[in-house]
């Protein structure tokens, strides 16, 4: 048995719509979305904004009922046993909610330890031993309305770690944080693979799935596009190379002119400071700069380079549906 397991997952909600409110529209978020977790894996989803990430986690963790299909955690079902599922889960999110400012690092955890149900005897070693482990040792004493968004993002990992759940939902843990404060985060997220927890993870950062995931789930507009290990949907790619294009003011008629070319397997666009680049992904054994150039007539073009297709290569292409 699986310990996270979703069969065939779809969530709809109705909202209004026109300047009354009156038109009533149902939009699909999750779409019958199918996975598994095995014992002590890190699972990685990933998908862009709205497409059902986050919607499907609250799913698996009580806070929204499915519409049809079904969830279970460690053998629970998460609608007709919720209590059972949440006693055995940690969640941990993405953004500066879920803390109390006005309380230090300390007294946060020994709040939460309380609503958690943490013995009194036991809370002590604990809070003292989660502290060392996300390395907010000696800095437990100060008000968290203080703390970078680093230390918030560690300090969460903490309560959601305060009853030892043995699965942990972790949805963009690392978002908004800097380069440094984000290492030392994924080794912290490292350190609970090893000690066996089973852990879910959202993220935008590619690399960061690439170096922490087991497996990975792509979803798109609320349904999978695919699964795999990090290897294998790089695979999907690696046949031939990337194609980058410095280019200032490209139209869209240009890009879509560079995806119809044989060869072309996608082509996007990607915002770098004040310029673009175009991204082109270039099947086996295809010679295609000439023609690309071409396509750009009348562009400003800048460097023109080649390199090997990575995870967010991939990524792209499941995702744009090209």
């Amino acid at each position: 048995m699986s310990v996270i397991e979703a069969r065939d997952l779809r969530r709809s909600y109705r909202t209004r719509t026109g300047l009354w409110k009156r038109e009533k529209k149902v939009v699909e978020a999750v779409r019958g979305v199918s996975f598994a977790v095995e014992q002590g894996e890190l699972f990685g989803l990933l998908g862009p904004n709205a497409a059902g990430k986050t919607t499907t986690i609250k799913m698996l963790i009580t806070l929204l009922l499915p519409t049809s299909g079904s969830a279970s955690v460690l053998g629970h079902d998460v609608v007709d046993d919720a209590r059972e599922v949440r006693r055995h889960i940690g969640y941990v999110f993405g953004g500066d909610r879920g803390l109390y400012e006005r309380l230090n690092a300390l007294d946060n955890l020994r709040y939460f330890a309380e609503l958690y149900g943490v013995p009194a005897r036991e809370q002590k070693q604990r809070i003292g031993a989660l502290l060392e482990l996300v390395g907010l040792t000696g800095r437990e004493k100060e008000r968290t309305e203080g703390f970078s968004r680093g230390m918030r993002q560690r300090l969460h990992i903490a309560r959601g770690l305060l009853h030892d759940p043995e699965v942990l939902f972790l949805d963009e843990p690392t978002i908004g944080i800097d380069p440094v404060g984000a290492r030392e985060l994924r080794a912290t997220i490292g350190t609970l693979k090893g000690q066996g927890k089973t852990i879910l993870l959202t993220t935008h950062y590619m690399f960061e799935a690439d170096e922490l995931c087991d497996r990975i789930a792509v979803i798109r507009a609320g349904e999978l596009v695919a699964e795999g290990t990090p290897a294998t949907l790089k695979q999907r790619v690696t046949g031939g190379h990337v194609m980058e294009v410095e280019t200032f003011g490209m139209p869209e008629s240009a890009v879509a002119a560079v995806r119809s070319l044989a060869g072309v397997s996608t082509a996007a666009v990607e915002e770098r400071g004040q310029a673009q680049v175009l991204l082109v992904q270039v099947g086996p054994g295809a010679e295609v700069t000439s023609a690309v150039l071409g396509c750009l007539g009348g562009v400003n073009v800048g460097r023109v380079s080649s390199r090997e297709p990575t995870l967010e290569d991939a990524y792209v292409e499941l995702v744009s549906g090209q």
